[in-house]
């Protein structure tokens, strides 16, 4: 019975390394990709700003939602990319993030025909895959909060694509160590999951970034 016990305790040590292990090689891996202190000097021709979705309450984004769509139009108009595409949930038709975040950075002084909606981004790894295969994307910057977008570069890079990243934390949210110990094992998932590189659940006509994101209105 003590054999059994140590087997498993040593089973859990080395899983609990591996999971750590993993965690820490997609951050390290990815942190040089980070933008600071807004310096966009370095960058050129980007095809398009990867705003990724997050909860909505009722017809207003979530404070975390809010300000990536803040940090997205404020790219926009510092010019860093003329593009944006607004990727989240929308798989029911009582529950819609991009319409709601399409609508906003209008409201902030968007034109319409910049911004692509994606449907159908139901998680972080569906959402770059269909940058990529759906918009034509090659070269992006993602905006999101910092804990998140580790794991988005992560999968960007996987994916073949040239990636670079703004983090958009200007307050603390509530339920943040939740959230932190959550993505590590969602870094571990997507870790395996770009291994594999398996098909999103939809994919679906093309729609070049350079043209116009009014082909994604659905309303």
């Amino acid at each position: 019975m003590k054999k059994i016990v140590k087997y498993i305790i040593l089973i859990i040590v080395i899983l609990t390394l591996m999971v750590l292990g993993i965690n820490y090689y997609v951050i390290f891996d990815t942190k040089d990709q980070i933008i600071k202190n807004n310096d966009y000097s370095s960058l050129n021709n980007i095809d398009c700003i990867i705003v990724l979705g997050a909860g909505v309450w009722g017809d207003r984004p979530s404070p975390m939602l809010e300000d990536r769509i803040l940090e997205g139009v404020n790219l926009y108009k510092k010019g860093v990319s003329n593009k944006i595409i607004m990727t989240g949930d929308h798989g029911k038709k009582d529950y819609d993030e991009v319409n709601i975040m399409k609508e906003y950075a209008i409201n902030e002084g968007v034109n319409s025909r910049d911004i692509f909606m994606d449907h159908a981004g139901f998680s972080t790894y569906e959402s770059i895959f269909r940058a990529k295969e759906i918009f034509g994307a090659k070269k992006v910057l993602i905006v999101t909060q910092e804990y998140h977008l580790y794991r988005a570069l992560y999968i960007a890079n996987r994916l073949g694509l040239e990636s670079y990243g703004v983090n958009s934390d200007p307050r603390k949210y509530a339920g943040q160590t939740y959230r932190d110990i959550r993505e590590i094992l969602a870094r571990n998932k997507d870790f395996v999951k770009t291994i594999f590189k398996p098909n999103p659940t939809y994919l679906g006509e093309k729609i070049p970034i350079s043209g116009n994101g009014d082909l994604t209105n659905d309303k």
